[in-house]
């Protein structure tokens, strides 16, 4: 089995189809395999994935349990989820987006399986996939596709307006340590801050800051320097100045781009897409990881299931594709609530959908969107709370 991609997808359906006793082979365009991006918010679902893959531990101790997602705009709390509103309780883990990749990383290494780097995939037809050099590999029984939203195994899909900002930094006093929080100046201005533990290359408790940004203003925030995108969010968040402090030059944010999209048929000839190339989403519900995680999971167990590659392939999208196609749904219908120019729906957001989600039973259909949790993947998988 080839799979394509050394992402969070990726490298745990390597482990799994590897730990499963298929003879896997990874492929990666980078020279040297590496996460890209800042921080990740882990459910109770992924969580899950990796308490099977016997990592959950360490996820554990590198990352910071989340209790709460906080957003303002302006004095109004408009967003106050709970995981303890859960039926079964349990946190979020804020982690660096290099920490679950390491985590993840380290087992396939150690478990001896060919990885091969500096493969730029242009193509797949008939178990085989093609390379910008002009070469090809043999004929595998199954090509995974786990190259995300930019795979070129799918068609292209236009980026969503909105991306954001993200730096990883020192921890700061000022936030409360066990959430994630958010500013809002209507749905076009956004900042959040998440704990994410300890990462390897850190000594100390690390924060994710994160700034909503359209993408056709990139350019011009790069142009125009640091000080004026300062002012900003301290304007918006005065509690942000011990972070901005520690920002000094623009490499230090990474700006992320986002796509709704959804293949219809994940599955062809030979080949599964999985993750983000699969389907793709804003990260309003935080779900794309622990989604891809899940999506791993279900392929290695249709694996099991199934005596022919045709069954466990559509064994593996049956178990997915309902929670997948309702989070899509959901997530199209809060992009603009909160990463959008209109007037409307923000204001709606700040003086009804604020207050009425601070009512039961609303407190608890929150928690089971934002853990990942609604549709029951887990019991459809097999997976422990």
């Amino acid at each position: 089995m080839a799979v394509a991609g050394c992402g969070i997808a990726g490298l745990a359906a390597a482990l799994l189809l590897h730990r499963d006793g298929h003879r896997v082979t990874l492929f990666e365009r980078f020279d040297h395999p590496r996460p890209l991006g800042s921080g990740l918010l882990i459910q109770p679902t992924g969580q899950a994935v990796l308490r099977a893959l016997g990592l959950e531990a360490e996820l554990v101790a590198r990352g910071a349990p989340v209790t709460r997602l906080v957003g303002h705009a302006g004095a109004r709390c408009v967003l106050d989820v709970r995981y303890a509103a859960l039926k079964r309780g349990g946190v979020g883990i804020g982690v660096h987006r290099a920490t679950l990749f390491g985590i993840l990383h380290a087992p396939v290494r150690a478990s001896g399986m060919t990885v091969e780097t500096g493969r730029d995939i242009t193509g797949c037809r008939d178990g085989r996939l093609y390379f910008t050099d002009g070469t090809r590999t043999e004929r595998f029984d199954l090509v995974v596709d786990a190259m995300g939203c930019r795979s070129l195994l799918v068609p292209t899909t236009p980026p969503l307006a909105f991306g954001a900002l993200w730096a990883d930094l020192d921890w700061a006093d000022g936030f409360i340590p066990d959430a994630l929080q958010q500013r809002y100046r209507g749905a076009s201005v956004m900042a959040g801050v998440l704990p994410i533990g300890t990462p390897h290359h850190a000594k100390a408790p690390r924060a994710a800051l994160f700034w909503s940004l359209r993408g056709d203003r990139h350019a011009n925030w790069r142009a125009t320097g640091l000080a004026p995108w300062k002012d900003a969010v301290a304007s918006l968040w005065p509690a942000t100045a011990p972070l901005l402090d520690q920002i000094v030059d623009p490499q230090q944010l990474t700006f992320a781009r986002y796509a709704h999209r959804t293949l219809r048929q994940p599955v062809a000839d030979r080949l599964i897409h999985i993750g983000d190339s699969w389907h793709s989403t804003s990260p309003q519900l935080g779900q794309g990881a622990n989604m891809a995680l899940l999506d791993a999971y279900a392929l290695a167990l249709g694996l099991r299931r199934c005596r022919t590659l045709g069954d466990a392939l559509g064994e593996a999208i049956r178990l997915r594709r309902d929670q997948i196609q309702l989070y899509q749904l959901l997530s199209r219908v809060l992009t603009p609530v909160y990463q959008s120019d209109g007037a409307a729906i923000p204001w709606l957001r700040d003086r009804v959908m604020g207050p009425v989600s601070k009512l039961w039973p609303f407190t608890a259909v929150q928690a089971a969107l934002v853990s990942g949790t609604v549709g029951h993947p887990l019991a459809r998988l097999g997976l422990s709370e």
